[in-house]
């Protein structure tokens, strides 16, 4: 997913909560809706990056996670996960491969993108396997020294999920992930350590936050 295609997509605004915007995007050859989540975190780039690095509290704010692993870590940029999200009874619960990588996105912005790998591992029957899944996390510096979040992704939860069903839930899951991100990178006792190394890939400066 190329970072400024998905920002020009033709997004709808939905909603606004709690200092969180929502939008929603038609994609093409699917009836399920593509999903955008927007809002402003008093965060460090550094801290962000070193939340998705820490992959053993992903559970603490990726909406309906059940589990998670990490199948390969090529660098520090770059690796495969398997998660396993809650799905409401009588469903199967989803299990989706997800490749993710870092790079940068602009003038000092850096995304995260999320390409599905559905054949990674053999199936289990345990779980309904995700066949698609394309998303990307944008950070971009904002000029209170906080920085701009968006997230994007469109995930076909599978053929025995009704696409009015799949729109309806995808729209808690960009707000609810943005609003666990927030409550714990806000959380004075959180505390990520960095993966220095990717100094060596990326170059990120960085303000601190205003206080008042």
């Amino acid at each position: 997913m190329d970072v400024q295609s998905a920002l020009r997509a033709n997004w709808e605004f939905r909603v606004e909560h709690k200092g969180i915007r929502i939008f929603s995007s038609k994609v093409k050859n699917s009836d399920v809706l593509g999903f955008k989540g927007e809002t402003e975190l008093p965060v460090t780039f550094k801290k962000l990056i070193s939340l998705f690095y820490d992959t053993e509290n992903y559970h603490r704010w990726v909406h309906q996670l059940a589990g998670m692993d990490v199948l390969e870590k090529n660098d520090c940029l770059e690796y495969v996960v398997r998660q396993v999200i809650n799905a409401p009874w009588p469903l199967q619960k989803r299990e989706m491969i997800v490749r993710t990588g870092l790079m940068q996105a602009g003038d000092n912005a850096v995304a995260v993108t999320m390409t599905g790998e559905p054949d990674y591992l053999p199936l289990n029957p345990k779980y309904h396997r995700v066949r698609h899944c394309k998303g990307l996390w944008i950070f971009t510096p904002s000029e209170n020294g906080c920085v701009n979040i968006t997230f994007i992704m469109h995930v076909n939860p599978g053929s025995d999920v009704p696409s009015p069903v799949s729109n309806t839930a995808m729209f808690e899951v960009p707000f609810y992930s943005l609003h666990n991100m927030r409550t714990l990178l806000t959380s004075g006792s959180y505390d990520p350590p960095y993966p220095s190394e990717i100094e060596n890939h990326l170059s990120i400066i960085e303000d601190a936050p205003d206080t008042p």
